[in-house]
């Protein structure tokens, strides 16, 4: 199982780059999702949203909107719920950074040295991701145009979406292309990614990188007993659990490590660990 006790494998280098996932890590855009989707199930009178199938749709594009439905079992086409549900976009207008990411995204963009460079690589469409930050200078001001990567990237298909790892490659890839004249390239196991879906941590290490998990409040609750299978990046390993929408999920450890070192479970990024992971700070 998960251990309390860190665990950095020694052989690993500081961090020299961040790569950030935004539904539900950056943003309380999950919760927004879920109020959407329950708007349209309880028109047709059918149950609120589980987390048992909420999580098979983090990040997971096309197939986990494919569970959603089989699930749902609407009287409407998959177009039209799709279309009911990009008419409700506005809502996103009132989203907002959750706890610690506007001080950590501003920390690890003025006050490391050696820079941190940051990217955002998140399965949410380039005018979704407008809609959701164009409010939120705290969120956008912090990482460049060119670092980010979206699920409808030209070089982005359905079937490289997480728990595959090229959206992360991917945001590697911008983040070099980016580095200043005599910048050594950053490595993946110079990367953390920070992620909240089950999917994406799988990504992530799949990607060859170091995994910070933020799972809501809710999935945590479903996945309680099985934080080990997903801090190795074994989503297909997980059992489907019982948890609810809004149920308690939260008591208990607020932070837990896999046994090899590679990826964290935390509840928050308030408090961020810095040193942990090799950053300096000036």
């Amino acid at each position: 199982m998960a251990t309390q006790t860190p665990q950095p494998p020694p052989t690993l280098p500081p961090v020299r780059a961040c790569i950030f996932d935004l539904d539900g890590l950056l943003i309380n855009s999950e919760d927004i999702y879920t109020d959407i989707y329950n708007n349209i199930l309880h028109a047709y009178g059918r149950p609120s949203l589980p987390w048992s199938i909420k999580a098979k749709l983090q990040s997971t594009g096309r197939s986990g909107f494919l569970q959603l439905l089989d699930w749902a079992q609407l009287p409407i086409s998959g177009d039209e719920f799709l279309a009911q549900i990009t008419a409700q976009y506005d809502l996103f207008r009132r989203s907002k950074p959750l706890p610690g990411v506007p001080e950590l995204l501003s920390t690890l963009s003025t006050k490391t040295s050696p820079k941190v460079h940051i990217a955002i690589a998140s399965s949410s469409t380039a005018r979704a991701f407008g809609i959701k930050t164009s409010h939120l200078p705290s969120i956008t001001k912090h990482v460049s145009e060119e670092c980010r990567v979206f699920g409808d990237d030209p070089q982005m298909s359905d079937a490289k979406k997480k728990p595959m790892p090229d959206i992360f490659l991917l945001a590697l890839g911008r983040i070099n292309k980016s580095l200043g004249p005599g910048e050594r390239e950053v490595k993946a196991e110079e990367c953390l990614v920070f992620e909240d879906s089950v999917a994406g941590v799988e990504a992530g290490r799949r990607a060859g990188m170091r995994v910070v998990w933020c799972p809501h409040v809710g999935l945590r609750g479903l996945l309680r007993g099985r934080e080990e299978v997903v801090l190795e990046g074994r989503s297909a390993g997980v059992e489907e659990g019982k948890g609810e929408m809004g149920g308690k999920g939260g008591e208990g450890e607020k932070r837990l490590w896999s046994r090899d070192g590679w990826a964290e479970m935390r509840m928050s990024l308030e408090g961020f660990d810095y040193e942990h992971y090799g950053i300096c700070l000036e």
